[in-house]
Formats: structure tokens, sequence, C-alpha cells
């Protein structure tokens, strides 16, 4: 663990989250309170059935709107990325971070197999926060997002991983571990009081 990542004033976290996504971000989004002082950025992969809804029905952006005191939205290209805001990367579309804080969309092949790609989303943040930026990899298939987590924590990020055991699919978690680059790794359930005692501790 870098202890100097702890001494950061973190602006965003993102995360990436494939199989069995839904139901981790369920234990973690709805416990940050209405005034979470980062901007949450994620990158859910989503199956051909999900892809196919149009974002205004999205079930999943629709049910976390329900459910957590964020705000929860859509990420829309040239958009100014706002803290307290909680976005998803759009079906279909890779979600990148610029450098002025605000969002563009790309339609280039698939990364890892994956588009949205957390890997495509995780290096770009990177490159914008350097080390104000806090990266999350939770369950899922693939290795998508291992590299990006790499980046965070050369910029001197802080890189947290769900602890595979907690996990519904420990594929993910697991690539991102074996890249050597992670400061935490925790269960699902403390996930959510870490990030808000770490905010809280800033505050301080």
């Amino acid at each position: 663990m870098k202890i100097a990542a702890l001494n950061n004033t973190y602006k965003a976290l993102v995360i990436g989250v494939s199989a069995g996504g839904f139901q981790a971000l369920k234990h973690i989004l709805p416990r940050f309170p209405k005034n979470f002082p980062l901007s949450v950025i994620i990158v859910q992969h989503r199956g051909e059935a999900v892809q196919e809804t149009s974002s205004k029905d999205d079930f999943l952006i629709h049910h976390f709107q329900q459910h957590c005191q964020m705000t929860v939205k859509e990420a829309i290209s040239g958009e100014k990325i706002c803290k307290s805001t909680i976005y998803f990367a759009p079906a279909k579309y890779h979600l990148l971070i610029e450098k002025e804080e605000s969002f563009s969309l790309s339609l280039e092949p698939p990364v890892n197999f994956s588009i949205p790609s957390i890997d495509v989303l995780f290096e770009s943040a990177s490159a914008c926060y350097k080390n104000c930026l806090i990266g999350l990899i939770l369950t899922g298939a693939n290795s998508d997002g291992s590299m990006g987590l790499r980046e965070i924590h050369l910029n001197n990020g802080l890189t947290l991983v769900q602890n595979p055991a907690t996990a519904d699919v420990d594929v993910m978690p697991k690539a991102a571990m074996e890249s050597h680059t992670v400061d935490y790794i925790l269960p699902l359930l403390e996930i959510a009081p870490f990030l808000c005692d770490l905010m809280q501790e800033e505050k301080g």
C-alpha cells in the first residue's frame, strides 16, 4: 500500500464492473451520502438485451436514481463532470475523460472484448486526475480494468479491488490483483464504509 496515496485530495472515483455488477453496486452506491464529494464514474459491462434498451428506459440507471441519495445519470459527451454525482457510461460507447474534466464518447472497436471498456475509462481518468483519482474494480468475468488500474497506481492514485471471495465472478478482481498495483483488497460490504470514512478524514 502507498501511504502517500491517502494524503491526496481526491476528486473522482472510477468503478469498473461486469458480471454480477448490479448486485455489487447495490451494496455500494446507495450508501454514499447526498453530499459525497467525489464524482463517481462507472463502466458496467451490459448484456445485449440491456444494450438494446434506450437510455431513457435503462433499468440500471433508473434503479439507482430511485435508491441513491446522490444524483444518478448517464454520461453525455461534452458534459462537464460534477461532484456528488454518479455517472454511468452509455451502452455501445467507450467513455473517456478529457483534460478539462468533461466527458467524450468513442465508437472505437471493443477493448478487451468490451465496449464500453473499463481500461479506456481508467486510463483517460488517470491522465486527467493524476493522484486525485480512486480506482475500484469489482466482480467480473474478464481482465478489463487491470491495465487501467495499473495506470492509476503509476500516477499515485488510490487503487481498490473487491475481495474475490466476495465477488459473484472473481476473474476481474483476480486479474487486477495480479498486476501487483492494488493498495486495498476489501470485502464487498466494507467498500462503501471505507470510502465514506476516507472522505470524512479528508474533510477533517
